[in-house]
């Protein structure tokens, strides 16, 4: 599992995603295009991809649940 605190410099990428879809999951929140970003393998970028509207107001509904 991956943890905030981590060093950027340290980080699992594909652990990174996998952490996070395992989150999303928990929530009933599926993003498909979730992954690694191939394109800038040194920066350790993870694609979020594009979602459906109501996708994205039933990330930030359990965003703000875990914010408060």
């Amino acid at each position: 599992m991956v943890t905030a605190q981590q060093e950027p410099d340290t980080m699992d990428v594909t652990a990174a995603v996998e952490t996070l879809r395992e989150a999303l999951t928990a929530a009933g929140i599926v993003l498909p295009s979730l992954g690694a970003d191939a394109a800038s393998p040194s920066l350790h970028l993870i694609n979020l991809g594009r979602v459906r509207a109501d996708v994205a107001l039933r990330l930030a509904d359990a965003i703000r649940r875990g914010c408060s």
